[in-house]
């Protein structure tokens, strides 16, 4: 927020006269004229740039009259795309959340590193992305711009098919906004301390969302997206090998759950892309088995079973595995504060028209 450059008092000339205040000095001192043309002045500004604000406002219908296909083609690609490849939702929704909770919902994850620039995506945290997430990105892009070219952006596509396949898999469908403009940016060192990483504190997770305006509630609830997915097992093969002097596995693991983990990644170290389901009940379904799961010791990653024993966590966890329609609520409205994270509009960005490259080479 800017501080403004100074402050007018007006006095009235008769006022002056009656209390025999000396007027300021002629530099510092306005007339009546000049005063209100100044204000007048500032009322334009302020309406001038209200009026810029509403126009660029992100609204539902944004594409309505400039491709009234939009939706239409989202939905179409990411149903196919979802029925050939199941693991297209997830990585999609994880790829959705790298995005926006780095340089804002701009697509900037989407870029391919050059010779000039090391991109977000080949940071050391994205490189395990699921290329299902960027394929059904491109696809929409490709379709999208044979029906009309130069409309649609990068951001909003991926805003539009996380919702959709979010849905699609047994979640809820949320209101979503349009009008993103594509980022200019994309830099693999502006990555780390942005994501959280599963050997995080919940101190240091709650931080780090907080950053970003969203609240313990908020965060609770959108960790629940990892109803769907998987995660590999270095992520959490400390929890499994030699936890401690005294017990080989995390005790707060359901001991079945941990012999069978450490029975999966027994190899990982010379198979990096071994990986375990992170809910290991219902794996490629939208719901609150989750949070049920981390009350019976079968959190996957340490960052979600610690949701289950912090006072400040706990009591929410139990609430979403209680009650799956409040966890939908409370998921969609955090989903729609998320995809409007530091989005760019205007002159602030610019429509692609390839979601992996920004339309001038930056060098």
């Amino acid at each position: 927020m800017h501080n403004p450059p100074f402050l007018l008092t007006f006095t009235h000339p008769q006022t002056q006269k009656n209390n025999k205040v000396p007027p300021p000095p002629l530099s510092l001192s306005l007339s009546l004229s000049q005063s209100m043309a100044f204000h007048s002045l500032l009322l334009f500004s302020l309406i001038f740039s209200f009026l810029t604000q509403t126009h660029s406002r992100l609204t539902p219908n944004y594409y309505d009259k400039t491709c009234p296909d939009f939706e239409k083609i989202v939905r179409q690609v990411v149903t196919d795309k979802q029925l050939a490849s199941p693991t297209t939702a997830a990585a999609t929704l994880r790829l959705f959340f790298h995005d926006c909770m780095v340089e804002g919902c701009d697509a900037s994850i989407l870029i391919a590193s050059n010779s000039f620039n090391k991109a977000e995506r080949d940071s050391d945290i994205n490189l395990s992305l699921a290329g299902d997430g960027f394929d059904v990105i491109t696809r929409i892009k490709t379709n999208l711009e044979l029906t009309c070219p130069g409309i649609v952006s990068c951001a909003d596509i991926l805003v539009a098919a996380t919702r959709n396949l979010i849905n699609m898999v047994g979640g809820p469908y949320y209101p979503v906004r349009f009008g993103r403009k594509d980022g200019f940016v994309s830099r693999a060192e502006a990555v780390e301390g942005n994501l959280a990483r599963a050997n995080m504190s919940l101190s240091q997770i709650i931080n780090l969302f907080a950053g970003r305006r969203l609240n313990v509630q908020e965060m609770v609830a959108l960790a629940g997206s990892h109803t769907i997915g998987f995660s590999h097992c270095k992520e959490f093969s400390n929890r499994l090998f030699k936890f401690s002097p005294t017990s080989e596995y995390d005790p707060s693991y359901n001991p079945q759950f941990a012999e069978g983990l450490r029975k999966l990644c027994a190899n990982y170290t010379q198979d990096p892309q071994m990986s375990a389901f992170n809910d290991v009940m219902t794996p490629g379904k939208f719901d609150n088995m989750y949070f049920r799961n981390l009350q019976r010791g079968l959190g996957l990653l340490p960052s979600d079973q610690a949701m289950a024993v912090d006072r400040r966590t706990r009591p929410l966890v139990d609430l979403y595995a209680a009650n799956q329609t409040r966890w939908f609520d409370d998921f969609s409205r955090a989903m729609e504060k998320v995809s409007l994270y530091n989005v760019k509009m205007g002159r602030k960005g610019e429509v692609r028209r390839r979601c992996d490259a920004f339309n001038n080479l930056k060098t």
